[in-house]
């Protein structure tokens, strides 16, 4: 049942699949829901099929916290990000299809700032939106094309690993981490040049990227926020009153640039739309004295630099 599923939704082109115990499968396409047949998912024939893919332990902590994120890689059908839940009606879960080959940089019809901010050696690099948004992606193409021009040892702390790299110029090393926060603080002795650490959660990952960052290494991590000024905002108020000046200042001193994404439909599926803020002196003043709502007229008025605001559809 599973695998016939699956394959249809690859077929189909679609970005996510959902199984829902007593409800019929659907699948997303180009942003929207669609439902692949009205046969209902029966609850015992879907958690014998979702509970075939995972490890005793990993059923163990599905039992004990109620969902579980891994990817998943079918024969013949490519790797699948997967989030297995229990909700009201019983399991479910969602794939999220990774696409095996990396797009480029010019396949996700990325701005020419991306390939100079590649090659900083030092600061942070966000991207951001909202889930579903093609962070993963972007961030990918980004490393990707890192990858194919200069040699640099890269690590990545990923919670799952998603799209798999293949050395090139570059060493990569890629880690599947449940506890980001414990990995974070033993990252700086092994050496890297580039750190890519996916979400940050919480003020701990908040707080290690902004330290790496200034401590010389070139820092990559989403945030799940709608605009580049909310990041900002969304990063010093994690910290409590008493912090924020000091983080403030690290972040005016660290950060290199904020990507703020979303996909909107067209004719042939859906295309990327960025918001670009650039940690311009001018910026990096405003951070520092807390003035956020002035950023916005410098993304208006800083093309020169690379920056945008969110164009219309």
């Amino acid at each position: 049942m599973l695998n016939s599923i699956l394959t249809l939704s690859v077929t189909q082109n679609a970005s996510d699949v959902h199984l829902s115990s007593g409800e019929a499968p659907c699948i997303r396409v180009n942003g929207q829901l669609q439902f692949l047949s009205e046969n209902k998912l029966s609850q015992l024939e879907l958690e014998i099929e979702l509970f075939n893919l995972l490890e005793r332990s990993q059923i163990d902590t599905l039992k004990q916290s109620g969902q579980i994120d891994f990817a998943h890689h079918f024969a013949e059908l490519g790797r699948f990000r997967v989030n297995i839940f229990f909700q009201q009606r019983g399991i479910s879960a969602v794939f999220r299809v990774i696409n095996h080959r990396i797009p480029t940089l010019s396949q996700i019809n990325a701005p020419a700032i991306f390939r100079e901010l590649a090659v900083n050696e030092s600061g942070l690099i966000l991207v951001t939106g909202a889930t579903g948004s093609g962070k993963s992606t972007t961030l990918a193409s980004l490393i990707q094309y890192i990858n194919s021009t200069v040699a640099k040892h890269i690590i990545t702390l990923e919670d799952p690993i998603e799209y798999i790299y293949q050395n090139d110029k570059s060493l990569i090393h890629q880690r599947e981490l449940v506890n980001l926060e414990c990995a974070i603080d033993g990252l700086l002795r092994q050496d890297p040049d580039i750190i890519l650490l996916g979400e940050l959660r919480n003020k701990h990952s908040i707080q290690a990227a902004l330290t790496a960052a200034e401590t010389g290494h070139l820092v990559f991590a989403t945030l799940h926020t709608s605009s580049a000024i909310q990041t900002i905002n969304r990063i010093i108020d994690v910290f409590e009153d008493n912090s924020r000046d000091f983080i403030r200042s690290q972040l005016s001193n660290s950060l290199k640039a904020i990507i703020n994404q979303k996909l909107v439909p067209t004719e042939n599926g859906r295309k990327a739309l960025f918001e670009i803020l650039i940690n311009t002196p001018a910026v990096s003043n405003l951070i520092n004295e807390g003035k956020m709502k002035q950023i916005f007229t410098l993304m208006q008025t800083g093309q020169q630099y690379g920056m945008q605001v969110m164009p219309e559809n």
